[in-house]
């Protein structure tokens, strides 16, 4: 094993260390990465699809663990993947990907033989196999500061005289 080398930020000595992820999260992402292995293995199409698409909900579980915080009082429940739209934006089209494909796993779950084709459980073993890669790099780094905000003067932008 090869030495490690510490690198430095000539203004402040060394680089500061990511914020540690919260526990749920990394049991979270555990579970995904369980659950992405059951899939792969599995022989059957329809098992291989509903078992990934649970592993993708636990990844964007992770992320929901990672960023926010439970919030007091009765709330309606809303799908993870709406959550993540706006909680994580830069996952968007992932969230509207695997919430498309919410009611084909709920049709291979209800043992629907004709409901998920080879092909397609393959597929999503393989896009939830990189949404696992892109969730890990999103929750390891801060979450990305709200774009600033720009006012508009109520003057047209044209300064007035000092009264010096």
């Amino acid at each position: 094993m090869g030495a490690a080398r510490v690198l430095q930020d000539p203004e402040q000595g060394q680089l500061p260390l990511p914020p540690a992820l919260p526990s749920a999260a990394a049991q979270l992402l555990g579970q995904a990465h369980r659950g992405l292995a059951e899939a792969t293995g599995s022989p059957d199409a329809a098992w291989r699809y509903a078992t990934a698409h649970l592993a993708a909900l636990r990844a964007a579980a992770a992320v929901l663990a990672a960023r926010t915080r439970p919030e007091a009082g009765r709330h309606r429940p809303r799908s993870a993947w709406v959550l993540i739209s706006e909680v994580a934006p830069e996952l968007g089209e992932w969230a509207a990907f695997f919430a498309a494909g919410a009611a084909k796993r709920a049709a291979a779950e209800a043992g629907i033989s004709h409901a998920v084709t080879e092909r397609e459980a393959d597929d999503l073993v393989r896009d939830v196999r990189t949404f696992l890669g892109v969730v890990e790099t999103t929750i390891s780094r801060p979450a990305p500061a709200p774009a600033p905000v720009r006012l508009r003067s109520m003057d047209g932008g044209r300064r007035r005289p000092s009264a010096s």
